[in-house]
This record gives structure tokens, C-alpha cells and sequence, in this order.
């Protein structure tokens, strides 16, 4: 799965929310100023191309949606960092996360149960 850039997550999190919409109806929801409808167009496009997003088509006019959940996105990503920053190591990640961050108790017996829970699986 190809990365998104920026502005193209900010996209597909409009869909995710939102659901499926037409260019017209997604340009709406920005503040003024608003980009141009050629903008939105292009970014919605290119990740049709990327395969984050399908459409249907009304008349002359296609209404997009989502192809790919907001959890397949997440898994995806989460991988892709793992694969790129911590040689392919979950325990690197989590050690990672122990370290940089203030974790709770609860927190962390959370965790020990999700582990204990997919292994059991």
C-alpha cells in the first residue's frame, strides 16, 4: 500500500467520517478560503490511483468513498513504521514506547493482556 502524503490523509479521514461525497460536497467542508474544486479533484484522483478510494458514478459526476478502513490504514502504517524504523521488530516498538513515554499501571497491564489475548488466539 502506497503512503499518503499529508494533505491526502486529511482527505481520506473527510471519508472516513463522513462517508461516501462528491468533490463539490468535500470542498464545502473547508474553511474559507476554500481550495479550488481542481484541487480536491486532483488529490481524490491520485488516491483513487493509490486505491484508497472508489467511486460511482451519477450522471456526469462520480461520488467517492473510502476502499480501505481507517483500521486497515492504521495496520498498515503501524507495519510499514515497524518494518522502516525498528527492523521489523515489535518489541522493538513497544520497547520504544516504554521508554518515551509516561505509561500507567493500567496502561501498561492493558498491553500484557492484548499480548496475552493474541497469543492465545
Amino acid at each position: 500500500m502506497k503512503q499518503l502524503t499529508e494533505k491526502e490523509e486529511e482527505l481520506m479521514n473527510l471519508f472516513w467520517e463522513r462517508g461516501p461525497m462528491f468533490v463539490r460536497e468535500i470542498v464545502e467542508l473547508y474553511p474559507d478560503p476554500k481550495p479550488h474544486f481542481n484541487t480536491i479533484s486532483t488529490f481524490v484522483r491520485v488516491l483513487e490511483q493509490k486505491g484508497y478510494v472508489g467511486h460511482e458514478q451519477f450522471g456526469n459526476s462520480y461520488k467517492y468513498h473510502a476502499a480501505v478502513s481507517r483500521e486497515e490504514f492504521s495496520r498498515k502504517t503501524l507495519r510499514s513504521v515497524m518494518n522502516r524504523y525498528f527492523d521489523n521488530s515489535l518489541s522493538g516498538i513497544v520497547s520504544a514506547l516504554f521508554k518515551d513515554e509516561d505509561l500507567s499501571d493500567d496502561e501498561i497491564r492493558e498491553l500484557i493482556k492484548k499480548v496475552r489475548e493474541n497469543n492465545n488466539k
